[in-house]
């Protein structure tokens, strides 16, 4: 396949993600990075990510920190998310992305209400107040609504697949692993006023290049301002796993990866996209090949590190601060100290 024959629309992009040309594989990151940085600029954005805590009410088939798996649970405490706070604000991160499993409890509820004002309270000086993201799963429109009048004003909730069929091979057969629920939540987030962001995995057992291609589509339908996707990466201790059905190997998922993000550039262009922690686990460079293929937001993890080994999701790395500065020295261009809404959000 060559990149002048490429298309936007469901047959064209299947070929593209079934193709497995090297040659074309590196002409369209080329041209994926070429549109960011024509389209909305060099500079990446940082995301201090902190794992609050790894307790979950789900019983997701392929994750390691579902219900019913043998983990060391935690919970970090409000001081201890509002020291690590202060911490990418000493580190010009311009933004915090608190991630947990997912929980709809009262006392949960409120504790993450109290911390989102106070997070937006913590002095940053004379650069703008700490951005916050959530990603705490499917909670009702109210507590939604609630979080946002606090101060979070961006969300991601990773659809994990677009096709209802293979979204239940993955998932419990329950109400509490309902597609449509899945579905009404984003457009709760959406109507409410985050910047709603959405995500699927990638490469994992039972997809095809159709369904990749749908999940593209479904974030072009939806209208997401901003993606976050990754590499399926097994939990050998999880019933997906566990069943032996088959998926592509680390170096396709990775090829994989790379691709989805070049083509949801092309897609659309002024979106803010991800390289995904996920990336890191299949290639030691992986976020950095993930942003010169067109991502432009990494999340460098600021979770004290005695929790951060026990959100142990897959088999993983961590991007810290260090690292941060390894990409500068290799020329990646940082938006320190910003927001960095996307672009696309900001026209409407």
């Amino acid at each position: 396949m060559k990149l002048s024959e490429l298309t936007l629309d469901r047959e064209g992009l299947a070929a593209a993600i079934a193709c497995e040309d090297a040659a074309f594989e590196a002409a369209l990151r080329e041209e994926a990075y070429r549109v960011k940085v024509d389209t909305i600029g060099p500079e990446v954005y940082l995301r201090g990510l902190i794992e609050i805590s790894n307790i979950c009410v789900k019983n997701c088939l392929y994750c390691g920190i579902r219900r019913d798996i043998r983990s060391q649970r935690y919970e970090l405490s409000e001081e201890e998310v509002l020291a690590t706070a202060r911490i990418a604000t000493r580190r010009r991160f311009g933004s915090v992305v608190i991630q947990g499993g997912e929980r709809t409890d009262a006392a949960f509820v409120r504790k993450i209400t109290r911390l989102l004002k106070e997070i937006k309270a913590i002095d940053t000086g004379d650069a703008p107040s700490l951005g916050v993201t959530l990603s705490l799963g499917e909670q009702s429109r109210e507590v939604y609504e609630e979080w946002f009048d606090a101060g979070a004003h961006r969300y991601l909730l990773r659809i994990e697949s677009s096709n209802p069929d293979l979204y239940h091979k993955i998932h419990p057969n329950d109400s509490l692993h309902a597609y449509d629920r899945r579905v009404r939540a984003l457009y709760d987030l959406k109507e409410i006023g985050y910047q709603a962001g959405t995500g699927a995995m990638i490469g994992m057992p039972f997809q095809t290049p159709e369904d990749l291609a749908d999940d593209l589509l479904f974030y072009k339908k939806f209208d997401a301002p901003m993606v976050g996707m990754g590499p399926y990466n097994p939990h050998p201790e999880t019933p997906l796993t566990l069943t032996g059905t088959p998926y592509p190997s680390a170096e396709r998922r990775f090829a994989l990866g790379l691709k989805m993000i070049a083509l949801l550039r092309l897609l659309m262009p002024d979106i803010n996209i991800a390289a995904a922690t996920a990336l890191e686990v299949l290639d030691p460079r992986g976020r950095e090949k993930g942003l010169l293929s067109g991502a432009n937001v990494i999340m460098p993890n600021i979770t004290p590190e005695e929790q951060m080994v026990k959100y142990n999701l897959y088999d993983r790395k961590t991007l810290n601060a260090s690292d941060v500065q390894d990409l500068v020295d290799r020329g990646i261009v940082i938006g320190y100290g910003r927001w960095g809404d996307s672009k696309h959000f900001q026209k409407k």
